[in-house]
């Protein structure tokens, strides 16, 4: 069985949820992020969950970002739209067509859900073992 990377003390972040961070998102798109991670998290236990690139244009909260062997998935919350982006996602069986955005790249796959959309739940986790998988 491959050993799991844990994250540097230098990336390590305050151990706070991943969910707690999006506050000032009162609205469809912090919920949806929080549904999307409990989904993560009941999909793969021993998930690593961090913030990372904090800049500006994300309020200095950095990124939502899920790894196990090497990131996962990232989480990020738009206008319109709360995308999770697969790293390996090409490499990731997608036999539920989940993967509606970043189609065209030869290495990322992501997923936008819209106000009022909902994701099969069971589709999804099997997407994030499948990741999981592919990380090795």
């Amino acid at each position: 069985m491959p050993v799991r990377k844990k994250p540097s003390p230098k990336s390590k972040t305050s151990g706070r949820p991943i969910d707690k961070g999006s506050r000032d998102q009162g609205d469809w798109r912090k919920e949806t992020l929080a549904r999307m991670r409990a989904l993560i998290l009941q999909a793969d236990p021993e998930m690593i969950e961090e913030r990372k690139w904090k800049k500006p244009s994300n309020s200095m909260k950095g990124v939502p970002v899920w790894s196990h062997n090497g990131i996962v998935c990232t989480g990020e919350t738009y206008a319109k739209a709360v995308k999770l982006t697969f790293a390996r996602g090409a490499s990731v069986p997608d036999p539920s067509h989940l993967f509606n955005a970043s189609l065209e790249g030869g290495t990322r796959r992501a997923i936008d859900i819209h106000e009022g959309e909902t994701v099969d739940a069971g589709a999804f986790k099997a997407l994030v073992k499948a990741a999981v998988a592919e990380n090795g």
